[in-house]
């Protein structure tokens, strides 16, 4: 995935939320659970994109994404983060969680090959990529919180 002109020039390093505790490794995953208010959780075992050829890259040119697999975006800062899915097969679910842990937004079934931008119009530090219908299938929708248990480990 590759991320509008000012969304890539803000990536960098991240660092995370002091309350999902130290910031993650290079090459790290992450155990991403998402809790409803009805007391549902759902848990994705992610990949971890925060250098900026990761937050670049993304899952560009992969065909398929495993059930329960993605990718967490962990962006420098708390702004509108636009992706885009040009050399990316695999249709995706966006979710947008802002610093607080919190799902500001989902782009569901995001087409693949294409340049339109996929953003909610509203800021957020992660975005959690996982495979098309997930988010639907799961009832995940904003408002749902997220919490992150940071896995080190190479890939």
């Amino acid at each position: 995935m590759r991320r509008g002109r000012a969304a890539f020039l803000a990536a960098g390093l991240a660092a995370c939320r002091p309350q999902q505790g130290p910031a993650p490794p290079p090459a790290a995953r992450a155990l991403v659970v998402v809790d409803s208010p009805s007391g549902r959780s759902t848990a994705v075992e992610a990949e971890v994109a925060r250098r900026p050829e990761e937050l670049e890259r993304g899952l560009m040119f992969r065909e398929v994404l495993a059930p329960g697999t993605g990718m967490l975006f962990v962006f420098p800062d708390t702004s509108e983060h636009v992706f885009w899915m040009k050399d990316t097969p695999a249709p995706l679910d966006m979710l947008f969680v802002d610093e607080g842990g919190v799902v500001v937004g989902v782009v569901e079934r995001a087409e693949p090959f294409t340049t339109s931008p996929r953003t909610v119009g509203r800021p957020s530090r992660y975005v959690l990529e996982v495979p098309a219908g997930f988010a639907s299938a799961r009832g995940i929708r904003a408002g749902d919180r997220v919490r992150i248990d940071w896995r080190g480990g190479g890939r």
